[in-house]
């Protein structure tokens, strides 16, 4: 994809949407490494910001070039603005959809882990609980047998 836009691109071009890609891949880890949906939507509000200002760019930038060309070469700038904007929208709703399903993995793993961990917590607490009622009984059969004893030598 990364070739592709450099490719329909001139020299002058490559720099600013490289620089705008490189963004959209950082701020995509971030949303990775973020878990929280409030720091999600944060990051998804700046990142289509970040889209309409480099899309806004690039029309101002071809549009400027075009009105000293001819018709033609202006049609073709035109064609390669929306080639180029029909891209960025294919690539960022692609990256949503793998950022929805990461989301919803990790979401599961999440749940799955916590019900584990829920459990492992029952068991242990039963167990804790088993232990304390099979120390009580101990106690209590210790204190039987002094008693006894106690009697006894009575």
């Amino acid at each position: 994809m990364m070739t592709m836009m450099t490719m329909t691109t001139t020299r002058r071009r490559t720099t600013t949407i490289t620089m705008t890609m490189m963004m959209m891949m950082t701020l995509m880890m971030m949303i990775t490494t973020m878990t929280t949906i409030t720091m999600l939507l944060v990051i998804v509000t700046i990142m289509l910001l970040l889209l309409l200002m480099t899309m806004l760019l690039l029309m101002m930038r071809w549009r400027r070039r075009s009105r000293t060309r001819t018709r033609t070469r202006a049609t073709t700038t035109t064609t390669t603005t929306i080639m180029m904007m029909m891209m960025m929208m294919m690539m960022m709703m692609m990256m949503m959809m793998m950022m929805m399903m990461m989301m919803m993995m990790m979401m599961t793993m999440m749940m799955t882990m916590m019900m584990i961990m829920m459990i492992m917590m029952m068991m242990m607490m039963m167990m804790m609980m088993m232990m304390m009622m099979m120390m009580m009984m101990m106690m209590m059969m210790m204190m039987m047998m002094m008693m006894m004893m106690m009697m006894m030598m009575i």
